[in-house]
Formats: C-alpha cells, structure tokens, sequence
C-alpha cells in the first residue's frame, strides 16, 4: 500500500515504486515519472533526488556568475532540506566569515591565495582548528552545489593541518565522584536525578532535557533516545533565539541504552510524578538554566567546576575502566565509529594505569621467581 504523503508503495513484484510529477518545458503539462529500487529505503532517497533535479534542473555552462549568487542558493536549498539547526550553523559560518571576502567575486576568478584569505583575521587573532573545519565544509558544499547546478569546477579546498596541542578532556575523577553522587543522593530531586541518569548513561545535555517518560521502557529496563533540544537563532520572531526540540544530531544517536537495576528502581519513584518531560516537567528544560543547576551542585559538593559534557566523558572512562568493550560503549554513546569513542571519550584514571604496571610487575616477578 502507498505510505501516506510520500506516493511510494511496494509492487507485486517485490520492487518499491516512488511515483513524482514534473512539468514538461514545452508543453507545460504535468506528467508522472518513477524510481524503484529493492528497498523502501533506497527508493525514498531515489525520490527526494529526483524531485531535487526536477525543482532544480543542472542550468547550461556558466562561467561569469557571483559566488555570493551561488552561495544564496545553496542556503536556500539546505534551509529545505537540512534540519533548521544545521541551516543556523552553515548560515552563521557564511554570513560571518565568507560572505564579505567572497560574495562578489566571481566563480571563474577563485583561487588559492582568495581562499586563503578567509582564514586571515589579523594578527592578535586567530581561528580555532574547529572553526577552520566549519568554515572549509561550507565552501566545499558551495562548490559541489556550483558544479552540480551551474557546471562550474571549482577544487574542494582543504585547508593545510596545523598540529596543536590536545585539549584536555575534563572527566571527574573518583574523589569527585564520590562527592558528586553524595551530593546528589542528599534531598534527591527530579534534577538531581536528571544528573544520576547522565552519569550512568552518557546521554547529551540537550538529550536530557528533552527525555519523556514515554521513552523509559520499565519492564524492558530501556531508555530510548529519540529527541534532544537546543536554543537556535531564529527570523521573524519576536525573540532572537527559541527552543527546538527535534531528532538527536545523527542516526547513530537515536538508540536504546540499557539500564541498571538500580536506576529503574530510582525512575519508577519519580515516575509520572513531574508531568510529560522528566527534568522538565510539562515542557523540555532549557540547556542553560540545566548547567546552571549543575554547577550549583558541584559548589555545594566542594567539586571543582567541570563542563556539563564532563559527566558524559566520565560515564564512557567508567564503562572503560569497567571491562566495557569498545562497541558497546560506542553504540550506548550513539557513535558512528569506534574510533570517536576511544580517541575522545575514554580517558583511563591514573588509578587504572597504577593497577596495569602492578600487573606488569606481577608479571616480571614470576620470570626470576618472587
């Protein structure tokens, strides 16, 4: 049968068929055309393609067109088909940082020393690694938008890597943990408790504040993440800024995280006893005032001041430390790669790495006989 709203049903045949209307230039008349492909998946992408090209048909060669021409379209077309918080970002990035050196240069005339000049901010100043990267990304998805809809080549610039020094990761430490969990169990509330799930599941800021009680499965012992909020920039409003709730950041982030016995036991004496969201009541709780709330508990339980994100970097070193297994802990974290997990998110204690050269000298002892 066709699924409501997209025109894509499943043929006798076992292919699925997506069906979409285009216009024919000569005629004007509205004519139906047809994807398939062996799953529903793959012909939804199919589809939202070819409605792309028919809204957008690859224009003929053109060689003296604006960058700023080309830029303004491929915003308008992630402003469709990005979420609204991606679109925020990438138009920040532009507007901030590429459209006064570009916008009225031409396509044709691009060159390394003009994009190289993006990236000059003076000499007292300079772009953080993560803000090159940002700004590299929109410029290549620019120029993939110019090659695909104006035919024009333009090279994928990748910005030369500087080698810099690590940031340290802040995890807390199990003195401070100690401290934390007292804290947090003395006057327990839905708040506190807020920060016990974090610490035991590695759930995101945004994650938390927008977690529903409809999305603890208490018989099943399983919280699903379906939804994070955050505070975006927004036109037309009568604020700058509101509240958005929607889909986690990735695929991979949308998962099931298994929970303790103990941790069911401590939800359930919470549970439907503080409305729809469970930090914040009848509505998600702001990120902001949530971290506020977090930093009092840290003063009060004597712990230095940690970013929020420490809990979910100490939740993955505990796992760790635990005898987790690195897939695992990956697919709790919502990652798309192992390799994201352990180079960012494990940190061993020095009271891990104490209990490993114990071992090793264990070891030695045994070769001469003590």
């Amino acid at each position: 049968m066709p699924r409501r709203g997209e025109n894509i049903r499943k043929r006798k045949d076992g292919r699925w068929e997506g069906r979409y209307s285009v216009v024919e230039p000569l005629s004007g008349r509205h004519i139906t055309r047809s994807v398939y492909a062996r799953t529903y998946g793959d012909v939804k992408d199919k589809l939202a393609e070819a409605k792309r090209t028919a809204l957008n048909p690859p224009k003929e060669k053109v060689t003296e067109v604006y960058f700023g021409t080309i830029a303004k379209e491929w915003l308008a077309t992630v402003h469709i088909e990005k979420k609204h918080a991606t679109y925020i970002k990438y138009r920040t990035v532009y507007e901030k940082h590429i459209l006064k050196k570009l916008e009225g240069v031409l396509a044709s005339e691009l060159n390394s020393a003009i994009m190289e000049d993006i990236f000059q901010v003076g000499e007292q100043e300079s772009l953080s690694s993560s803000l090159q990267k940002s700004i590299s990304c929109v410029l290549n998805q620019i120029f993939a938008y110019a090659a695909s809809h104006y035919c024009i080549k333009l090279q994928k610039y990748s910005r030369p890597r500087r080698r810099t020094a690590a940031k340290p990761v802040e995890i807390l430490n199990q003195t401070e943990q100690t401290k934390l969990l007292k804290h947090l169990y003395d006057g327990m509330d839905i708040h506190k408790l807020g920060i016990i799930i974090c610490i035991s599941t590695g759930l995101r800021l945004g994650e938390i504040c927008s977690l529903k009680w409809k999305d603890i499965d208490f018989e099943e012992k399983i919280l699903y993440v379906n939804t994070t909020v955050q505070r975006i920039a927004v036109e037309n409003s009568e604020t700058k800024t509101i509240l958005l709730e929607g889909t986690p950041k990735s695929i991979f982030s949308k998962r099931e995280i298994p929970l303790s016995d103990e941790l069911v036991s401590l939800l359930a004496s919470y549970h439907c006893a503080t409305g729809e969201y469970v930090v914040g009541r009848k509505k998600p709780m702001e990120p902001r005032t949530y971290q506020n709330k977090f930093q009092k508990y840290l003063r009060v339980a004597e712990v230095k001041k940690k970013n929020f994100h420490a809990l979910r970097h100490t939740f993955a070193t505990n796992c760790i430390n635990s005898g987790v297994d690195a897939k695992s802990l990956s697919e709790i974290l919502g990652h798309s790669d192992v390799k994201i997990t352990l180079n960012r998110y494990v940190h061993p204690t020095i009271e891990t790495k104490r209990q490993y050269m114990n071992s090793l000298c264990s070891i030695y002892g045994q070769f001469v006989g003590q």
